[in-house]
């Protein structure tokens, strides 16, 4: 059974469950196992076709896998943007997407690795605009330019957070005011990067 489990993993198969929890083993712990079956079984003979013999060879070689990497910066450089009330911000220039979670075309960023991310929002707008970043449905920071500045033409606004995330989880920059403005030109961006 551990043998049918471990080969069913390693070629890319779903595992069983129990309970409603999938049969999760670290890639450590699946060569370990394979190679006991392998070398320490003196009473059976396993047999391994060459694709699987291949597989164990390259992870066995392969167990100090580079950190994943995720990050992406992306900034307005085409047009400045008027939004409505709820409206997400799609910025247009890509300046890096390492592990491709971030979609210009539809502004929000989908995290391919769960850990701890920072944020960086920044705008150049007039007075009056409101911003929020949201991880899913939540707020987990607002960005205001008041009108308080009104004799201000264009204001820099910019806020940072640290969130934990978990593998699927959506983050975005939502307007929540009417007309919100934001300048483009490289003033205003969206960094996002994975700490750990």
């Amino acid at each position: 059974m551990l043998l049918i489990l471990l080969c069913l993993s390693l070629s890319g198969l779903p595992c069983p469950t129990y309970g409603g929890n999938t049969l999760q083993a670290n890639l450590q712990t699946k060569v370990d196992l394979l190679k006991s079956l392998i070398y320490d079984n003196t009473k059976a003979t396993v047999t391994l076709d060459s694709s699987a013999l291949k597989q164990l060879i390259h992870i066995s070689s392969d167990s100090s896998s580079p950190p994943h990497r995720v990050s992406f910066s992306v900034n307005l450089e085409s047009k400045s943007l008027t939004l409505g009330v709820g409206q997400i911000v799609k910025f247009d220039a890509v300046l890096t997407n390492d592990g491709n979670g971030y979609d210009d075309r539809t502004g929000v960023f989908t995290c391919p690795v769960a850990g701890t991310y920072m944020f960086v929002v920044d705008a150049l707008s007039y007075p009056g605009l409101w911003l929020f970043l949201k991880v899913n449905k939540k707020t987990v920071a607002k960005l205001h330019v008041s009108a308080n500045y009104k004799d201000k033409p264009l204001v820099q606004i910019s806020r940072t957070v640290i969130v934990t995330l978990k593998f699927g989880d959506h983050v975005k920059v939502e307007n929540q005011g009417n007309n919100g403005f934001i300048n483009h030109g490289l003033y205003s961006g969206f960094t996002g990067f994975l700490l750990y």
